[in-house]
């Protein structure tokens, strides 16, 4: 039977794994915290969830980071209630993570120019579609994508940044000897506490 991992008992060590999964999650493709789901609240009060691509995540500020098209469902959600939850969880080391916090919105700031700088082109050829995202086609295939060279400038005023600084994080660790599961709150200075699993 393979040992106990380190965070299994001990709270700092937990936080830090937590912190160690999400800043691999940008860079690593097939890591389980690449692409989480989303959650924001719509107009009428119901939860929505989708899966976004983590850009970045940083310990030191308390942030993580995605990219999305400002005529979405999502940008119009987080711009009204200024929250988002992020969730992941990854199969094979049986650990999830729960985040979230205060969500904005970067249209046409720093942030969101170094961002669109360093999107792919394919991704800023997604940016550029017509109609916007959630527009009801009359067919599959009745929409337009504009050529990567386009793009560039179609694309971008669609764009946007959106950064959670972190109110919340919360940890599960799956284990038959015993399941752990972790909370730690920014107001609390990131003191942790272990919850019933």
């Amino acid at each position: 039977m393979d040992p106990l991992p380190p965070f299994h008992d001990d709270l700092d060590a937990a936080l830090t794994e937590v912190w160690r999964l999400l800043e691999e999650g940008p860079a690593l493709r097939r890591n389980a915290f690449h692409m989480p789901a989303l959650a924001t609240v719509d107009a009428h009060g119901h939860p929505q969830v989708r899966t976004v691509v983590l850009r970045a995540a940083d310990r030191a500020a308390g942030t993580l980071r995605f990219h999305c098209d400002r005529r979405s469902a999502k940008a119009a959600e987080i711009a009204a209630s200024g929250h988002a939850a992020l969730h992941g969880y990854d199969t094979p080391a049986k650990i999830q993570i729960r985040a979230s916090g205060p969500a904005q919105l970067h249209t046409d700031d720093a942030l969101a120019e170094a961002a669109w700088a360093g999107a792919m082109a394919m991704s800023r050829v997604c940016y550029g579609a017509d109609p916007a995202p959630g527009a009801i086609l009359p067919t599959g295939d009745a929409y337009a994508l504009p050529d990567a060279e386009t793009a560039l400038t179609s694309g971008r005023p669609n764009f946007c940044a959106v950064v959670v600084t972190l109110a919340r994080l919360e940890f599960l660790f799956l284990d038959r000897r015993g399941h752990r599961r972790a909370a730690w709150d920014r107001a609390d200075g990131w003191r942790g506490c272990w919850l019933a699993p």
